[in-house]
């Protein structure tokens, strides 16, 4: 996949390079996008001497492209995504601050809903001033770092993007990954999206991780869908008690679909309790739980699975 000569890429770093980063990355490298991963030094040692690997849906290739473990690999960058765990966010947030150039675009590309809020809280100064105001963006990909430089793509790969007063650097973003080859979406209520997706999440994370099994293998086991359904359930209760305005979808319904197409994909919080890392369950499960107990809205469900991860986890 090429660009006619007269078009111009932008440069672009991508923070994180795991499955998210590596997916989103290696795509537009592949396209001839000038990318640079910045990741850990497994990592990074690996894609600077293979080459990144994606065993995708619809191609194996082996994808060339630029990787460093320094956060300063960023200062010439145009777009900047931010693929880190949401637990890293803060930490990678101010590491790479002073190597954002001006005018540069910093994209999250982050499960849960208040990644650009921590990301601005975090790189403010002590007056108050500056921070990295990053775009927010929803994320659909089923992705998995099978080693160090191979990214394993088992479905969709597609972006959400939006904000209420930035529309020439969405729309900039936007025209970048559909020349790409990445699907990527304008919202008009971006807040909705995010959402949308951290509804699914919680609805399909922590049951899979639980049960040890693939989205569509939970998915049509009748117990593990009504949890699921609860969870989502209590999770719809939060989003309309905190005002957020949800598009008009039957999102239980949705996420069950999805989960069922998804197949032998597992989630991340699967993965990470797999690999004995800790999860993102505090901006899933955990996050509706708070948000639930500070609005008056019970989240039994949520509360348990949110439990019930921490609980794995101390013992990893």
């Amino acid at each position: 996949m090429t660009t006619s000569a007269n078009e111009t890429w932008p440069r672009v770093a991508v923070m994180g390079a795991g499955a998210v980063g590596c997916f989103f990355g290696g795509m537009l490298a592949r396209a001839g996008v000038p990318v640079t991963l910045i990741g850990r030094r497994d990592r990074v040692e690996a894609i600077t001497r293979d080459g990144l690997f994606i065993d995708g849906v619809h191609f194996q290739e082996k994808v060339t492209v630029a990787a460093s473990t320094q956060p300063d690999a960023a200062l010439d960058a145009d777009l900047i995504l931010f693929c880190v765990k949401t637990l890293d966010t803060e930490e990678s947030a101010r590491l790479l601050q002073p190597h954002v150039k001006p005018g540069a675009i910093v994209v999250s590309l982050q499960n849960g809903v208040d990644n650009v809020e921590r990301i601005r809280n975090a790189t403010r100064t002590a007056s108050g001033n500056g921070g990295i105001e990053a775009l927010p963006a929803v994320v659909y990909v089923a992705a998995a770092m099978k080693a160090a430089g191979r990214v394993k793509h088992s479905g969709r790969g597609d972006l959400v993007i939006g904000h209420d007063s930035r529309r020439t650097e969405v729309e900039h973003v936007a025209q970048t990954f559909e020349r790409a080859g990445v699907p990527c979406r304008i919202a008009e209520n971006i807040e909705g999206e995010l959402w949308v997706k951290l509804i699914m999440n919680c609805a399909g994370n922590a049951v899979t991780a639980l049960g040890r099994s693939s989205y569509g293998r939970a998915a049509q086991h009748e117990p593990a869908r009504r949890v699921m359904r609860a969870t989502a359930e209590e999770a719809i209760a939060v989003a309309r008690a905190a005002g957020v305005k949800l598009p008009p979808a039957d999102f239980v319904a949705a996420g069950i679909e999805l989960a069922k197409n998804l197949g032998p994909a597992t989630s991340s919080t699967a993965q990470d309790i797999q690999r004995g890392k800790r999860t993102e369950i505090d901006s899933l499960n955990g996050l509706i739980a708070r948000r639930g107990a500070e609005l008056g809205v019970p989240t039994p469900v949520n509360h348990t699975l949110y439990s019930l991860i921490k609980l794995l986890e101390e013992n990893l």
